[in-house]
């Protein structure tokens, strides 16, 4: 019988099955952004915890170079593969597998570098910003400062008016949908450029609630009839080059239960409202898209409505 806990982070999407991490350990974009990142801000010698390990392979990346890695999963299963598949490679030793919950484990002391790959588009499913959030907390009140370094270092966050092609072999089903990164969709008119919603930078503090209201100027004419959003993880920052190493998750479009019709020019209203962690549903019933004026027009009525009554 599971409990709470486990039967919330089934849902959630933390309690990922052994058989799903393939697709994971398959994703090069994934593997080798987080490997230049684990390269580059593991000092010679440092002491790193993984909260969240899964195969333990962004462990195995850290003990390249760290003296010692603690590598927390809550999964009983994947912490037997991680211990299997880390006694086969040069360093796993280093790594202690640790099942636990993140929520809960601390490091018996002071690490320099914390690595929590709870990452899922729009921040959504997966509690990293909570769970980074009670660490710190936690880890002040244990160690005192200073912080130690956290990868991913940031999130920047974007939104995207879209028409979408919901037409399957004559067959229409507005569906929620995955789309690869940086390739052109064949079923996708973009009708405005994205823009930016939630800026995470986990050297500060992180709130759950994200909110955003902004408006599009529309390049195309057409139906907005989905968003599109955009979440694009900062993995590291090389201050001696000026640049990132990054990683983008796979774009979510989630279609408007009430589509507008559009024309090049017009100005589109959008707001949004969920939880960090929370479900895909509960961003999706928050969405709202409607023509700026129309927007306009609805506040100054409630204006003048408050002002009779004042």
């Amino acid at each position: 019988m599971l409990t709470e806990r486990e039967l919330e982070s089934c849902y959630l999407g933390q309690f990922i099955p052994v058989h799903y991490h393939h697709n994971m350990l398959m994703d090069n974009r994934r593997m080798s952004g987080f490997k230049a990142a684990i390269t580059h801000l593991v000092a010679p010698g440092a002491k790193v915890l993984e909260l969240g390990g899964g195969t333990g392979v962004l462990s195995w990346f850290a003990a390249a170079k760290a003296e010692k890695v603690w590598c927390v999963e809550y999964n009983p299963d994947l912490v037997a593969e991680a211990k299997r598949f880390l006694a086969q490679n040069v360093n796993g030793d280093k790594v202690e597998v640790i099942q636990g919950d993140a929520f809960e484990y601390l490091p018996p002391e002071p690490v320099d570098v914390v690595i929590c790959e709870m990452i899922h588009v729009a921040m959504l499913r997966e509690k990293q910003v909570q769970v980074i959030e009670s660490f710190k907390q936690r880890y002040l009140e244990k160690f005192g400062g200073p912080l130690p370094l956290f990868i991913p270092e940031a999130m920047i966050m974007a939104v995207q008016p879209l028409q979408q092609d919901y037409c399957f072999e004559g067959y229409n089903a507005p569906i929620v949908q995955f789309q690869e990164p940086t390739f052109i969709q064949p079923g996708s008119v973009e009708l405005a450029q994205p823009s930016v919603y939630s800026l995470l930078d986990f050297t500060q503090a992180v709130p759950a609630q994200i909110a955003w209201q902004g408006v599009f100027a529309i390049e195309h004419d057409g139906t907005v009839n989905a968003l599109r959003f955009v979440t694009k993880n900062i993995l590291a920052v090389v201050m001696e080059q000026s640049t990132t190493v990054d990683w983008l998750n796979h774009y979510l479009v989630l279609p408007l239960a009430e589509p507008v019709s559009v024309q090049k020019g017009d100005q589109l209203y959008v707001s949004l409202e969920y939880k960090a962690g929370g479900s895909i549903p509960s961003l999706q019933a928050s969405l709202r898209a409607q023509h700026l004026h129309v927007v306009e027009a609805e506040w100054t009525a409630q204006s003048q409505h408050v002002a009779a009554y004042a």
